[in-house]
């Protein structure tokens, strides 16, 4: 009782509780807290070095005094701050409340910090066992932006990621192909990887006529060279406009011999063929506002009203294969996670932004865009 630490002068070690346990019923009514429960656990399970949250430092000589006075192995205390992550509730009260409230889908939801969340957003067990020991048992307390973390799963993903092309669905251009286009479109083995043979291959089609997206055709003048890549260089000849002067359609020749280093425009592009398929591009946002939360802030206050913005776009054919959570990289766009596959035409294959470590969102939401 003469104690400073309150853990040791008024120690809750036991609490009562009548509602019926799912494995014994209504046998007990008293059950230990974690304070009596994890010492002992520790000791008897053979634990040499107990990792604590450092929010537990106060309670350590408990801890102690119950390995002493009841005679068990002693247990090593390491204590370690955890890390807190700008715009994000590591708090499970909270999260249940969002799941309550229906503003996210569960405890996986893409937008949590869980790690079922954050595997489903993209992250690789690999990627995150190299951050976390990047870290290391810091007793500081930090509070990190998330591109740290999404850097190391990149350097995880990058090297197996499967590579595809999705155009945007609004506004798409037609390129009609002159001079050396194929009669007829055909398609051609391709590997999935340009550095690594290994991973596989796909099928890509090649047409006379290929789409681009709206800000591409855009960009290009006529008589310029440009490449059109994994094909080769093609010459504009017309860039055909609309009445309010957006671009509705290109002329073109292919140039196959043209060399693809002297180009300034490197474009993505879709044969125009009946086999392509429908994607959603998802991008996630942060579900608050504010980068610090602190235990009082009323969370109604600070929630983020838009956190999920949604892109139709068309895909090649051979997205059809991707099976769920496989991780590829769209061309010239980001990484992706696949969530769902293809199932039917009817319904498009998601695909969810894997943040990089530069970049949290793939495409680039417009003020005023609304969320889904």
């Amino acid at each position: 009782m003469q104690s400073d630490n309150g853990a040791l002068r008024d120690p809750g070690i036991f609490r009562c509780n009548l509602t019926p346990h799912a494995k014994t019923k209504d046998a007990y009514k008293v059950y230990p807290t974690y304070d009596l429960a994890c010492p002992i656990v520790d000791a008897l399970e053979g634990v040499t070095h107990a990792l604590r949250d450092r929010q537990y430092s106060d309670r350590d000589a408990q801890y102690e005094w119950f390995l002493t006075n009841l005679k068990l192995r002693k247990v090593h205390l390491w204590g370690f701050s955890r890390i807190n992550f700008v715009k994000t509730l590591l708090s499970k009260r909270k999260l249940q409340w969002l799941i309550d409230q229906g503003l996210a889908d569960g405890w996986d939801d893409p937008r949590f910090p869980t790690v079922e969340g954050i595997l489903r957003r993209g992250m690789t067990v690999p990627g995150l066992k190299a951050f976390i020991l990047s870290m290391g048992a810091s007793k500081n307390t930090n509070l990190m932006e998330w591109d740290k973390i999404w850097a190391f799963n990149k350097a995880e993903v990058d090297p197996a990621a499967h590579r595809y092309t999705a155009l945007l669905k609004t506004g798409l251009v037609p390129v009609t192909l002159g001079a050396g286009a194929p009669a007829a479109p055909y398609a051609q083995s391709m590997f999935c990887h340009p550095k690594d043979q290994t991973v596989g291959k796909k099928i890509r089609m090649f047409a006379p006529t290929v789409l681009l997206q709206a800000d591409d055709a855009a960009a290009v003048a006529e008589g310029e060279e440009v490449t059109l890549m994994s094909w080769g260089n093609a010459i504009v000849k017309k860039v055909h406009k609309g009445a309010g002067g957006a671009v509705v359609a290109i002329d073109a020749d292919l140039h196959l011999a043209g060399d693809v280093k002297k180009t300034k425009k490197k474009l993505t592009w879709l044969a125009d063929t009946p086999d392509l398929v429908d994607v959603e591009l998802v991008d996630l946002d942060f579900l608050l506002t504010k980068d610090k939360i602190e235990e009082d802030d009323d969370i109604k206050a600070i929630l983020n009203p838009k956190t999920k913005f949604v892109d139709a776009a068309r895909g090649e054919a051979s997205l059809r294969q991707l099976q769920h959570g496989q991780i590829i990289q769209v061309e010239r766009r980001g990484y992706y996670i696949c969530d769902p596959p293809y199932v039917r035409p009817a319904d498009p294959i998601r695909l969810i932004y894997v943040p990089d470590g530069k970049s949290m969102m793939g495409v680039n939401v417009p003020h005023g865009k609304q969320a889904k």
